[in-house]
């Protein structure tokens, strides 16, 4: 992948579904269109997922101590690069990143079938919309995605998926995740 060398400010880019943002000492990404997924790498390449992000959120180096630090569009994503003091609400943003980060790695650990559900929880807070049916999550997340957020494996995920679907807990739009409604 080629990253852009150069940011011109102000300026929206787009970058296309599981590129990944170039990342800059002293320059932000301000999220207009679609949704961003930082993270870091273990030493054994395990992805760790430190956020989800979406209209409105700022991405970027300048907002993490922890290298390797990676933000991936999970959508196409439209962005505007502003340089770190030019964002006026620096202070909330650095809340929202803690915040963020410490509700995923409590993702982490107990029973998983419980971790599955307090990540479709959050993710219907985040990104769901209320349908006739439950509540529709417009975030397309494969089961590595899910996997590497919980701490599990895929074929883990894609076991519980089935058992959710069967117990006619989730369903699904297209590709997007419903959160069916109890009757």
């Amino acid at each position: 992948m080629v990253k852009p060398t150069l940011i011109a400010p102000k300026e929206s880019q787009i970058f296309k579904r599981r590129e990944h943002l170039p990342l800059r000492e002293n320059s932000l990404w301000q999220i207009e269109a679609g949704a961003v997924r930082t993270y870091t790498l273990t030493e054994d390449g395990t992805v760790i997922a430190l956020g989800f992000w979406g209209l409105g959120d700022t991405v970027g180096q300048p907002l993490a101590l922890i290298q390797p630090y990676e933000a991936e569009c999970l959508t196409d994503v439209r962005v505007r690069a502003i340089q770190s003091r030019e964002c006026g609400h620096l202070n909330q943003v650095l809340l929202s990143h803690l915040h963020q980060t410490q509700i995923l790695l409590r993702l982490r650990s107990g029973q998983i079938h419980h971790r599955f559900w307090q990540l479709f929880d959050w993710l219907a807070d985040q990104f769901g919309h209320e349908s006739e049916q439950g509540q529709l999550i417009k975030l397309r997340l494969t089961h590595q995605d899910f996997a590497d957020t919980l701490g599990t494996t895929r074929v883990t995920v894609t076991r519980l998926l089935g058992q959710f679907e069967r117990e006619g807990r989730i369903g699904w739009v297209g590709q997007q995740l419903l959160l069916i409604r109890d009757s």
